[in-house]
C-alpha cells in the first residue's frame, strides 16, 4: 500500500505587520500610493483637526468658485446694464403665416405696463425694461421675409420662435429652422402667440406638441411660454432681460453694430449704435450684408442725451468727439485680387510653319526604320482570308510558351463565319408585312405632350445622377471627333492617391488674380493677436456713429442694417474648401458647378461649387489630389471648391438654391469651412471602356473603346484595368478602326469590361456678391471697382 499523507489546511492566513522604516525610498513610497495624489493640505497634528482643516478648505474653494463665476457673469452682462447699457437684441421670428410679430412682442410689454401704440409690425423699437434695469430693442420680422430673418439672428442676442396654436408650421418654416440650426443660433426663446379662442382643456397638449417641435430643431428647449397667460408673459420677459446671452462661435473676436439710425451724404454714410463683441478697430473693414465691404472714414463718440436734474431745464445735447481714426499705414485697402501682368506670361505666336504642320506638330509620326534594322514578321494567313482579316488573328508566339495554341473555349471568334453570316443577312428577302411593320415604327408620329414627356424623361437629371451611381465616370467614345482631340486635357495615372501632380502648372488666369497664404494657420494666430494689442480701438458697449466711405444712398433707405467688422485679410479673394453635407429634405438633383448661394459669417455669395472627395481624416494625401465629383449625393461628407473671400475660423456655411419665390429659397447643404488650400488638386475622372472580342488567356482583342488606330497609339502608354481587377496594357494595334490587341497580368474573362481611367483637373468659377432685390450681382475683385 502506497501512504497518503494529508496536509491540513488552516482557516485562517495571518499577515504579520510589517516593519515601518523611517525613511522610506521614493520607490516605495510611490507604489504604496498606487497613482492616489495627495490632497494640497496644511499638516495637522491630530486627525480630528485635519478632517475639519479639509473641510473648511472645500468650503473656501467652493466659496471662490461661485465668485469667480458671479464676477464673470457681472462683466458679461455689464454691458447692458445701467441707463447707458446696451439694449438686449431680440429677434422676434413668427413661424407661421397667421401670427404678427407685434402681437408677440404687445403681451410680453404689456406685462411692465409699457405701452406698444409706436411699436411697428415690421422693424426696430426699443423698450425700457426698469424692473430688470435693463433695455430691449426687438427686431420685427415679418412672415416669408427668408433673408432678414438670417440677418436678424445674425446680431441678435436672443431669438423668439413665435408658434401658432392652431397652424401648424409649413415647409417654409421648418427650412428656416434648419438654415438658422445650421448658421449658429443665440439664446432661443419660444412662445405661443395669444389665442382667447382657444379651448383652455386642449392647451396643456398644444404646449407640450409644440415643445416636442421646437426640441427637434432646438434641444436645450424646455419649455414654451404661452404669451395668453400673464405668469407666461412675465416669465418670458424675465428669460429676455437677466442672465448672460449664449455666445454664437462664429462671432466670437468679432465686432458688429445694429443702427438705431442712418444717414446719408455725399457718399458718406454714418451708422450709429452700440459696439457689441469684440473690440472695434478703425483700420479694419466691415461688410455691410447685401452692399459689400467698405472703408471706416472715423469713428465718433454718440452718448445718449444727459437729463438735467432740472425740471425747467431741457435734456443738454454732448458734442461728438473723434475717438478712433484709421491709420495711413496700417489701414486695410479695398483691393481684394490681384492684377495679373499678361505682359509678363506672353506667349509667342507659332511660326507659319507650325500653323501649316499643325496636325503633324499635334501628333508627330514616328521616323523610319533603317533599312535591315527591323526584322519583318512573316504570317501564314488562312486559305480564304484577306491580310485585313489575318491582323486579327493573335499571334501565338507572343503568348507563353506553356499556354495551348488552340482555343479550346471556344472564345475565339471564326472572321469567315462573321462575313458569311453578314452577306446572308444582306441577302435575305424581306417580308412585306415585316416591311410596313418597320415602316410604321420608324415613322410613327406623336403629339407634342407625348414628344415633350419623353424628351425630358430622356434629358432628366435623376436618370443622369443615377447613371453616374451606377456606372461612376464612364462615358462612351465618341465616333466624330478623334479621342486624342476630344480628351487632349485628360492624362493618365499610375496611381492615383501617389503619383506627383505639379499643383502649378496650366493653371487659369484667374488662379493669377487669388491670394495664397505660405502658412495659414500661422497668419491666423497672427492675426488674431494682432487684432488683441491694437491701440486705435472702441471697446464693446459704447455708442458710437461709424463713418463708411463710398457707400451707395440705397443702404442708408435700407432701414435698419448691420455692420459687422472683419478681420484683417478677409477681404482677400482665395480658393475656399468647405466640408457640406446635403441636406437630408432636400430631394433635387446638385451638380458642381451649379449656381448656389453660400451663406457664410455675415456674407452671401452666389458660386459655383465643384465637389471632390474628403479625404478620410482631412488629410492631404501623399499628392493632395482628391477625386472629383460630378453629383453631391445624400450621406457623403464632400468637400466643395470655390473662390471667394478668405474666412479665418470654423465658420459654419449654408448652401442655399434659389426657386421662382425669391422669399423660400431650398436648403440644399450645411457644413463647416476647411481650409484656403490653393494647391488643392481637384481631379476629374473618366473612364474609357471596351469590349474583349477575342480572348485568349492573358491576351485579348479590345473594341470599340476606339474607332481609328491614331488614337490606339496616342493612349498606348496608359495602364488599362478591368472590373474583374485585371490589370494591363496595349500592345499594338490591329485594323483601322480602333481594335487594339492587349496584354494583361492574369487570364481575361469574355464578360469582363475593359476600362481606361483619364484625368483633368478642374477650377471652380469666379464667385459674385449675392443682393437681396437689387436686380444684379457684384463681382468681386477689383473689377467691381472699376464698374
Amino acid at each position: 500500500m502506497v501512504e497518503v499523507h494529508h496536509h491540513h489546511r488552516p482557516t485562517l492566513k495571518q499577515t504579520n505587520k510589517r516593519f515601518k522604516s523611517r525613511h522610506a525610498t521614493k520607490s516605495s513610497l510611490k507604489d504604496a500610493a498606487k497613482g492616489r495624489i495627495a490632497r494640497d493640505s496644511p499638516k495637522v497634528s491630530s486627525a480630528s483637526n485635519g478632517a475639519a482643516q479639509s473641510r473648511l478648505n472645500r468650503r473656501n474653494n467652493a466659496k471662490q468658485v461661485q465668485a469667480r463665476k458671479r464676477n464673470a457673469l457681472l462683466s458679461a452682462t455689464r454691458v447692458f446694464n445701467g441707463v447707458d447699457g446696451a439694449p438686449r437684441i431680440v429677434a422676434v421670428i413668427p413661424l407661421s403665416a397667421d401670427i404678427d410679430p407685434r402681437i408677440v412682442v404687445a403681451p410680453i410689454a404689456e406685462s411692465l405696463d409699457v405701452s406698444t401704440e409706436d411699436c411697428p409690425h415690421i422693424g426696430s423699437w426699443k423698450m425700457r425694461a426698469e424692473r430688470f434695469k435693463t433695455s430691449l430693442q426687438f427686431i420685427n420680422v415679418p412672415y416669408k421675409s427668408f433673408y432678414a430673418a438670417l440677418d436678424a439672428c445674425k446680431v441678435a442676442d436672443y431669438v423668439v420662435f413665435a408658434l401658432s396654436t392652431t397652424v401648424e408650421v409649413d415647409s417654409w418654416g421648418d427650412t428656416l429652422l434648419r438654415t438658422l440650426q445650421a448658421q449658429g443660433l443665440p439664446e432661443v426663446v419660444t412662445v405661443a402667440a395669444p389665442e382667447p379662442n382657444l379651448d383652455p382643456k386642449a392647451r396643456p397638449g398644444i404646449l407640450k406638441s409644440l415643445l416636442s417641435f421646437i426640441q427637434y430643431f432646438v434641444p436645450t428647449q424646455t419649455r414654451v411660454f404661452d404669451l395668453h397667460a400673464s405668469a407666461d408673459r412675465l416669465n418670458a420677459l424675465r428669460s429676455l432681460s437677466e442672465g448672460k446671452p449664449a455666445d454664437v462661435r462664429w462671432r466670437e473676436g468679432r465686432s458688429w453694430i445694429l443702427s438705431e439710425s442712418t444717414e446719408w451724404e455725399d457718399g458718406s454714410l454714418r451708422v450709429t449704435g452700440v459696439v457689441r463683441g469684440a473690440s472695434l478697430s478703425a483700420n479694419r473693414l466691415v461688410h455691410l450684408p447685401n452692399f459689400g465691404d467698405f472703408q471706416v472714414s472715423k469713428v465718433l463718440s454718440a452718448p445718449l442725451p444727459r437729463h438735467s436734474k432740472s425740471a425747467h431745464a431741457v435734456n443738454m445735447e454732448v458734442e461728438a468727439n473723434i475717438i478712433a481714426e484709421p491709420d495711413a499705414d496700417e489701414a486695410d485697402s479695398l483691393v481684394s485680387s490681384n492684377d495679373p501682368d499678361d505682359l509678363e506670361n506672353e506667349q509667342t505666336w507659332p511660326t507659319e510653319e507650325e500653323m501649316n504642320g499643325g496636325e503633324d506638330i499635334a501628333q508627330p509620326s514616328l521616323p523610319a526604320a533603317r533599312a535591315g534594322t527591323t526584322p519583318k514578321a512573316v504570317k501564314r494567313i488562312p486559305k480564304g482570308m484577306s491580310a485585313y482579316q489575318a491582323s486579327w488573328i493573335i499571334d501565338e508566339s507572343e503568348d507563353e510558351n506553356d499556354e495551348d495554341p488552340d482555343d479550346k473555349d471556344g472564345s475565339a471568334v471564326d472572321m469567315e463565319e462573321i462575313a458569311e453570316e453578314e452577306e446572308e443577312m444582306q441577302d435575305m428577302p424581306v417580308d412585306d408585312d415585316m416591311e410596313s411593320d418597320r415602316h410604321e415604327v420608324a415613322f410613327q408620329d406623336l403629339d407634342n405632350e407625348e414628344e415633350e414627356k419623353q424628351l425630358n424623361s430622356w434629358r432628366n437629371r435623376k436618370r443622369e445622377e443615377e447613371d453616374d451611381l451606377a456606372f461612376p465616370d464612364e462615358i462612351d467614345t465618341p465616333k466624330e471627333i478623334p479621342a486624342r482631340v476630344r480628351f487632349q486635357r485628360y492624362r493618365g495615372m499610375r496611381s492615383f492617391r501617389t503619383s506627383p501632380w505639379d499643383p502649378f502648372e496650366n493653371l487659369p488666369r484667374d488662379y493669377a488674380r487669388i491670394f495664397q497664404f505660405e502658412d495659414f494657420k500661422r497668419t491666423e494666430r497672427a492675426v488674431r493677436r494682432r487684432a488683441e494689442q491694437e491701440l486705435a480701438v472702441v471697446e464693446p458697449g459704447v455708442r458710437v456713429t461709424v463713418v463708411l466711405k463710398d457707400v451707395p444712398q440705397e443702404a442708408a433707405s435700407a432701414g435698419s442694417i448691420a455692420l459687422f467688422a472683419l478681420l484683417q485679410h478677409e477681404h482677400k479673394i482665395s480658393v475656399l474648401n468647405f466640408a457640406v453635407q446635403r441636406n437630408t429634405e432636400y430631394d433635387g438633383s446638385v451638380r458642381s458647378k451649379d449656381t448656389l448661394i453660400l451663406c457664410v459669417g455675415p456674407r452671401r455669395l452666389q458660386v459655383n461649387p465643384i465637389y471632390s472627395q474628403h479625404t478620410r481624416g482631412g488629410g492631404k494625401g501623399a499628392n493632395n489630389v482628391h477625386k472629383f465629383e460630378r453629383f453631391l449625393r445624400h450621406g457623403v461628407t464632400s468637400v466643395a471648391t470655390m473662390y471667394g473671400p478668405v474666412v479665418f475660423g470654423k465658420q459654419p456655411c449654408v448652401l442655399l438654391r434659389e426657386t421662382s419665390d425669391a422669399q423660400a429659397p431650398q436648403l440644399v447643404a450645411m457644413g463647416t469651412f476647411l481650409n484656403p488650400d490653393t494647391t488643392r488638386i481637384v481631379a476629374k475622372r473618366i473612364i474609357l471602356t471596351g469590349h474583349p472580342f477575342k480572348v485568349h488567356k492573358k491576351t485579348a482583342t479590345i473594341r470599340y473603346m476606339f474607332f481609328n488606330s491614331d488614337d490606339v497609339q496616342y493612349f498606348k502608354p496608359i495602364q488599362l484595368h478591368t472590373k474583374y481587377g485585371r490589370s494591363g496594357h496595349i500592345r499594338e494595334s490591329l485594323g483601322t478602326h480602333g481594335y487594339f490587341k492587349a496584354h494583361f497580368d492574369g487570364p481575361i474573362n469574355q464578360m469582363d469590361t475593359v476600362c481606361m481611367s483619364l484625368y483633368k483637373r478642374v477650377f471652380p468659377k469666379w464667385a459674385q456678391l449675392w443682393t437681396e432685390g437689387r436686380g444684379r450681382d457684384i463681382a468681386l475683385g477689383d473689377d467691381a471697382m472699376e464698374e
